[in-house]
């Protein structure tokens, strides 16, 4: 059981982002031998289904619903157009931290994480570093910009960061 959540966790964290309508289920996204190895094979079809879906409302697609593009609307830095982070902004204008919450549970990043936040912006993790903690909701997610414009992220009481990039 351990370790199909294990891999749950890879995947939710690995999907790209898409429209939920371009969902790829279990089965398309895994190779024959990865679906064995995690006892994929051993569910029903009514089973897969109730976690492809389960998925598929918990991934990255859900950025497209009514409630997450009212959450963006009302965010402050999306209503004064805050482009800091994309490679085409003027990021020496303001070099002030962003401080904003990570939206829902967080445990850590993994190397490949992405970072939704409260104020409307997502970051992806660039570097392969690890941190794990015990799971909290919505935690103070503080982004500074480093030297020759790495952006670094870290969370409110603990020491680790890892380097991010904005996606949107």
């Amino acid at each position: 059981m351990k370790k199909l959540l294990f891999v749950l966790l890879i995947l939710l964290h690995s999907m790209p982002l898409s429209a939920a309508q371009g969902f790829s289920s279990l089965e398309e996204q895994m190779t024959g031998e990865e679906f064995r190895a995690a006892g994929l094979d051993k569910l029903t079809a009514q089973e897969r289904e109730a976690l492809n879906q389960w998925i598929r409302s918990h991934s990255l697609a859900t950025l497209a619903t009514p409630a997450a593009a009212a959450t963006e609307a009302a965010a402050p830095e999306q209503a004064t157009g805050d482009r800091r982070g994309f490679p085409d902004a003027d990021d020496d204008e303001d070099r002030a931290p962003i401080t904003s919450r990570i939206v829902g549970k967080f445990s850590g990043w993994d190397g490949q994480s992405v970072f939704r936040l409260e104020n409307g912006m997502i970051w992806e993790q660039t570097d392969k570093d690890k941190f794990y903690i015990r799971e909290v909701e919505n935690p103070v997610a503080i982004i500074e910009r480093g030297m020759f414009g790495i952006w670094r992220l870290h969370i409110e009481g603990h020491d680790s960061e890892c380097r991010v990039k904005r996606i949107q």
